[in-house]
């Protein structure tokens, strides 16, 4: 192993929250995120030896989390049976504590979003990603990632309603916190 084990565990733990975000984000199942996350927990493990010490941990975990939701969306295609998940979505139970509704509003409009949208502001906004890793992870050029982000932010405040401030426009909607550029 090129990598000292107790430091490798111990910036992998630190990445878990991150990691289960993410996988939210892609999966929009908690269930189906927590099998991803797990996934790759064992794929990184599994292949520890590739992984070169001094290079970056969540760049790493973060593209083989993502290949694998890939891998996993083609190979479900083939599937016949609620290949999309849909009817075990339908007999899912929901959590019994009361939500936000400006949370609810956010998961709508966010739902909406195109999938390198949802995809970019995850890694950017929510998992804390530079927009160097955010690239390095989707495989494209920074800048792509900073449009893409500037894009999805603009769409999502229009979707909630509110003006460049976050703000309702014209008085309308509700205010959604925390979409502000990071």
């Amino acid at each position: 192993m090129s990598v000292a084990p107790a430091a490798f565990k111990k910036e992998l733990i630190e990445l878990l929250p991150s990691l289960r975000a993410f996988a939210r984000s892609l999966a929009h199942n908690p269930a189906q995120a927590d099998d991803l996350v797990q996934d790759t927990l064992v794929k990184a493990l599994a292949n520890v030896d590739r992984f070169e010490q001094g290079t970056n941990l969540r760049a790493w975990l973060f593209t083989i989390l993502r290949n694998h939701y890939y891998s996993q969306l083609r190979k479900a295609k083939r599937e016949v049976e609620d290949a999309d998940g849909k009817f075990a979505a339908r007999i899912a139970v929901r959590p019994e504590q009361d939500g936000s509704v400006d949370l609810e509003d956010f998961k709508v409009a966010f739902a909406q979003l195109a999938d390198d949208h949802r995809e970019v502001l995850t890694l950017v906004g929510a998992s804390g990603c530079s927009y160097e890793e955010a690239a390095q992870i989707c495989g494209c050029a920074v800048g792509t990632i900073k449009s893409r982000v500037n894009r999805a932010r603009k769409k999502l405040s229009e979707i909630l309603g509110l003006n460049e401030h976050g703000q309702p426009a014209h008085g309308e909607g509700r205010l959604v916190q925390d979409i502000a550029p990071v």
